[in-house]
């Protein structure tokens, strides 16, 4: 069958679709396979789709869109799984706005159920030229490719944060701004959540020469069991473009189901880390995520920024209770670039 998409989500980007597309009635339950499915139903919150040039659009009852199947484990998000089985007719769940497809397994208070999905059957590609029989569309075609080793690396900035909306994709943002204009240059990277283009696109905006996240390696979203070796295949990637130094995001919090604990423990992608700036909510988080950091990573945090630090009651409790320096990226921008630059280049601890 043949239909034409109204909407392409991010996710799809690596099967490269075009409008028209031919469809199998046969779907596999894979995590990564490229559906088209109808919109059923309307909502007037978390009622968008991010296409593949990272422009959000409205989602409407009717519209027919390609997604990816795939898994969520948000805290402050949907979570849902890919099902046993899945047949055209089934009605899923869009579980984020870049357009991930599965069965909502808990639902946001704050964002009520997911918009459905009718399945229309699956995107069918031809990667031999002349061949007629097609092949179910995966995102991991095309992909680059995942590694257990680290190559030898530019210097890397580290963003970790105590949990979603906690200013990580912020801080990078404002990091990546000041190195680019002190004349480095940059490139930067998400290694873990759930497929969203806007934090990569961000990085571009901000200066970086590239931008990868891992959805680039074929992953809709991450676990424990992939993100190192995800981690690892995107780094060694990036120092292709010869840069001076990385800027990588661990999206997620440092205590959850995406894989960050995974690469927080990972000697190699470690020892490559020259600087570890930290977001956190609130002072709590702060005092809760340096312990974490020093009792069981083994590692130290340079820099803390973050709504904990949005007024000088929360950044003086940082700095005197805590012992780790405290610096705004939204007012102090500046400052968190030339402390990470210096401790980057310098081998300077902050």
């Amino acid at each position: 069958m043949k239909v034409t998409l109204d909407k392409i989500a991010s996710v799809t980007r690596n099967a490269r679709l075009s409008r028209e597309v031919l469809l199998s009635e046969h779907v596999p339950a894979e995590e990564g396979l490229v559906v088209a499915a109808r919109v059923r139903g309307t909502k007037t919150v978390y009622n968008q789709l991010e296409d593949v040039h990272g422009r959000m659009i409205g989602l409407n009852d009717g519209d027919v869109v390609a997604g990816v199947l795939g898994s969520r484990r948000a805290l402050r998000g949907y979570a849902g799984v890919v099902p046993e089985r899945v047949r055209v007719g089934d009605r899923l769940d869009i579980l984020n706005l870049g357009g991930v497809i599965g069965r909502c397994t808990s639902v946001n208070l704050e964002l009520g159920r997911p918009l459905q999905a009718e399945v229309l059957g699956a995107v069918l590609a031809f990667p031999h030229l002349g061949e007629r029989v097609g092949v179910p569309a995966s995102i991991r075609t095309g992909a680059i490719p995942r590694a257990e080793r680290l190559n030898p690396s530019a210097p890397i900035v580290y963003v970790a944060g105590t949990c979603m909306n906690a200013g990580k994709t912020l801080a990078c943002g404002e990091i990546i701004r000041h190195l680019a204009r002190s004349g480095r240059k940059v490139c930067g990277a998400k290694l873990t959540g759930v497929s969203l283009l806007r934090d990569t696109l961000n990085m571009l905006d901000r200066g970086a020469a590239r931008s990868l996240s891992f959805t680039d390696a074929g992953s809709v979203s991450t676990t424990g069991a992939v993100s190192v070796s995800v981690a690892k295949g995107l780094i060694n990637a990036l120092n292709k473009e010869e840069p001076d130094v990385l800027v990588i995001e661990l999206g997620d919090g440092i205590l959850g189901e995406y894989g960050v604990q995974e690469i927080l423990h990972d000697d190699e992608l470690m020892n490559a880390g020259t600087v570890h700036v930290l977001a956190a909510n609130d002072p709590v988080a702060a005092w809760g995520a340096v312990e974490l950091f020093k009792n069981t990573f083994r590692r130290r945090v340079d820099v803390i920024c973050g709504p904990a630090t949005d007024n000088a009651v929360g950044s003086e409790f940082i700095e005197r209770r805590i012992g780790v320096r405290a610096i705004n990226a939204r007012i102090e921008s500046e400052a968190l670039g030339r402390l990470v630059e210096d401790a980057a280049f310098s081998g300077v601890r902050a």
